[in-house]
């Protein structure tokens, strides 16, 4: 639903990109509703029922108001939406950058750990970043807070957004996988560990699998970890790591 009432001009490319007069409560109004309430309620919807279920008229049946008081706070769903996003983004913890004695391979790591459980706590979040151009002031934070990280790692001006891609696009894919794999457990009704077990238990002693069986046993085995969580962890650590490896090999070969 776009605007209509003159609010706004020609429609930009984002909410954070529209300007909008400030809002006076109309008599017909619901008492205490505001924008803040509105997008918190959003993003419980998200986390609980998921994107495809989201609605306007959801939401507003969550907050026991009419679609069209929603509507008086933003203009589209998709305004909601990029809002919701941006608020989530503001859970992530930057690195303290009084800390001069830290360094940046820690901040960078940090940075990919915040990014890891953001993605992984909110399952929706991985589809919205592909979706909006996200530039509202925690995507926009964030995104410094990396700039200033891989600019410390010592790589050129021109390599520097390799280096982010290389390290946030790992992290985007590995949480993703391990954030819709955690959802399809929730929605079978058990546990992680559990449902890892069930998988490997109903392969056990079918040929086509014997080959996949044999090498994944001994690769766990190898790698250790009680559970699930501890084996990704493990995982997640290692290849960051090779990501900063990657870094610091191509700064030094830009030096030599």
């Amino acid at each position: 639903m776009a605007a209509t009432d003159g609010r706004t001009g020609k429609r930009p490319d984002s909410v954070w990109l529209t300007e909008r007069p400030p809002l006076k409560r109309k008599a017909d109004q619901p008492a205490g509703l505001d924008l803040d309430k509105i997008v918190e309620a959003t993003v419980r919807l998200l986390d609980a029922e998921g994107l495809a279920k989201f609605s306007m008229r959801r939401l507003a049946a969550e907050l026991g108001v009419t679609a069209m008081s929603v509507y008086w706070y933003v203009d589209t769903k998709d305004d909601l939406l990029e809002l919701a996003l941006d608020r989530v983004m503001g859970e992530m913890r930057l690195p303290d950058e009084a800390d001069t004695g830290r360094d940046w391979r820690d901040h960078l790591r940090s940075l990919a750990a915040e990014y890891r459980t953001l993605l992984t706590g909110h399952a929706w979040v991985a589809r919205l970043l592909g979706t909006y151009i996200n530039i509202g002031p925690h995507s926009i934070a964030f995104s410094n807070a990396s700039m200033r990280v891989m600019k410390e790692s010592g790589l050129s001006l021109q390599q520097i957004t390799g280096g982010l891609s290389a390290v946030f696009q790992f992290v985007y894919g590995f949480a993703t996988i391990e954030g819709l794999f955690n959802a399809r457990c929730a929605e079978a009704g058990v546990s992680v560990d559990a449902y890892f077990q069930r998988v490997m238990t109903s392969v056990q002693g079918l040929p086509e699998f014997a080959e996949t069986l044999e090498n994944t046993t001994r690769v766990m085995e190898a790698r250790g970890g009680a559970t699930v969580r501890e084996m990704r962890d493990r995982d997640f650590a290692f290849a960051l790591d090779l990501q900063i490896a990657g870094i610091e090999a191509m700064r030094d070969r830009a030096g030599e």
